[in-house]
């Protein structure tokens, strides 16, 4: 059915307009009794939504894909990826694109269901999603736009009322994903695998008018194209690196062409520095473990370029020319993007060729001495150091000599230093014990301690003392801690 009261919602549906290969026409599954159990208040309001209507029955309907709101086009989008090396046929097994919603400002943003049932792509499975996984998304993604990081984010997460049957039966839900657009590396490898020229040509003009509308009249626009998404993703994965975030599952199907953060499903942050830290169940083998990531962005991004090849060039070889042309920069743009916001951490605002062997030398100590990665910058920030247990090491007091002698040689005064270090460590990051603190409460009916872990989280660079309590560490249990897919 359609809903009348659209809660302000403006629907366009370009990506329709792509060659029908793309995407499969699918309506959402209706559930027995959804009831909104969570509402992104200040997001519905940045995209011009009616606040007094999306607290209607209407709007419980909506986000649990019982009504298509007008406008509204449904579609599941097909894609493939490479999933831990081996390259596969995917697609939106669990989600469905509503349509894409101007806001009023006219920016273009999906409006995706996560969870509404079965779709085209769904590969045997029912295409339902558990509640703790949705709020889970919930919570990260909200977290890594308050810390400023590129994401696709969250607008509402309603249960279901229907339970869904894993290793055993839980509470049912649906995540209202808002999106610059869910074009993946595995969009344009599915175009090139099962597509034609054609299709891959309309495929990176869509995304180069939708995205980087800037180089679409440049006379080689394709290679421009490559070049940019290769500087977004170099961009991304570094603030990933430097807030100690960790994807767990960086598929070529969860690496957006926008350069967005994507697909919350094993995440975790870091607590203690290891650049082996893992914490997806799947990843047995570290392959996406935190000091891998950016190569494993490269590699994507390789893959990425296998993709328009036939759109750089009409010779084969000067095409894998062009392409090698410009994977040959990310390793650079990669570290250097790394260096800058290290620096930053560290106070430095100019730069020295022997920085990254002062960052990489803390690093070392940090990894040596199990010290927790954000609450050691957070430390170093306060000046309070008697709080990292690398207070009074040798190696420590070494470094921190040669530290204090780097400010130095650079212009700044001190507090120009600190307020550099207060807005790039954050004091807070979403530890994952009260993460599943909050879920366990969730999924017990009680939302209040997802709400003060959310209100904490919306300021992460404030150095207040209601953060106190969200810095301190867990108590160890002596069992690693694991993520699990389930998003």
């Amino acid at each position: 059915m359609t809903i009348t009261n659209e809660l302000g919602w403006n629907f366009d549906n370009s990506y329709t307009r792509l060659p029908e290969t793309f995407y499969s026409s699918t309506n959402p599954t209706p559930v027995r009794s959804p009831e909104i159990v969570k509402l992104n208040e200040s997001l519905a309001v940045s995209l011009g939504l009616d606040l007094e209507a999306l607290q209607s029955k209407d709007a419980a309907q909506t986000f649990a894909g019982n009504g298509i709101p007008a406008g509204a086009s449904p579609i599941a989008q097909a894609y493939a990826g490479h999933q831990f090396g081996h390259f596969t046929m995917l697609g939106d097994g669990r989600a469905i694109l509503l349509g894409e919603h101007i806001t009023p400002s006219g920016e273009r943003y999906d409006i995706q269901l996560k969870g509404p049932g079965r779709t085209p792509y769904s590969r045997g499975g029912d295409g339902r999603a558990a509640l703790g996984p949705m709020l889970r998304e919930y919570i990260i993604s909200e977290a890594m736009y308050a810390l400023g990081i590129p994401t696709t984010r969250s607008l509402a997460v309603v249960s279901t009322g229907q339970p869904v049957i894993r290793e055993t039966n839980l509470p049912g839900a649906i995540l209202t994903r808002v999106a610059s657009s869910h074009i993946r590396v595995g969009t344009f490898q599915y175009a090139a695998k099962w597509g034609s020229v054609e299709d891959t040509r309309a495929l990176a003009d869509y995304t180069i008018n939708r995205h980087y509308p800037e180089i679409a009249d440049q006379e080689d626009k394709y290679f421009s194209f490559l070049k940019a998404v290769i500087n977004q993703q170099a961009k991304l994965i570094s603030q990933w690196q430097l807030v100690g975030f960790i994807h767990g599952v960086m598929n070529t199907d969860n690496m957006t062409i926008s350069g967005e953060t994507i697909d919350y499903g094993p995440c975790a942050f870091m607590d203690n520095y290891d650049p082996e830290t893992v914490f997806s169940s799947i990843d047995a083998q570290g392959r996406y473990a935190y000091g891998n990531q950016p190569g494993i962005g490269g590699w994507n991004l390789a893959r990425f370029a296998e993709t328009l090849l036939d759109l750089l060039h009409d010779n084969d070889e000067e095409a894998v020319k062009i392409a090698q042309e410009a994977i040959s920069e990310y390793p650079e743009l990669s570290r250097g993007y790394w260096l800058e916001g290290m620096r930053a951490k560290l106070g430095i605002f100019n730069a020295e060729e022997q920085d990254e062997t002062l960052i990489n030398d803390l690093l070392s100590v940090m990894n040596q001495y199990k010290a927790d990665y954000t609450n050691t910058f957070r430390a170093l920030t306060r000046e309070a150091h008697e709080e990292s247990v690398l207070q009074g090491t040798t190696e420590f007091n070494d470094w921190y000599k040669r530290w204090q002698e780097r400010f130095g040689r650079q212009e700044q005064s001190k507090e120009d230093t600190l307020e550099l270090m207060r807005k790039s460590n954050p004091s807070i990051i979403p530890r994952n014990h009260r993460v599943e603190e909050a879920l366990d409460a969730a999924q017990q009916e009680d939302f209040s301690v997802m709400d003060k872990l959310l209100q904490a989280l919306s300021n992460p660079y404030d150095y207040t003392s209601v953060q106190e309590e969200y810095c301190q560490l867990p108590e160890s249990t002596g069992l690693p801690y694991r993520t699990y897919c389930g998003t």
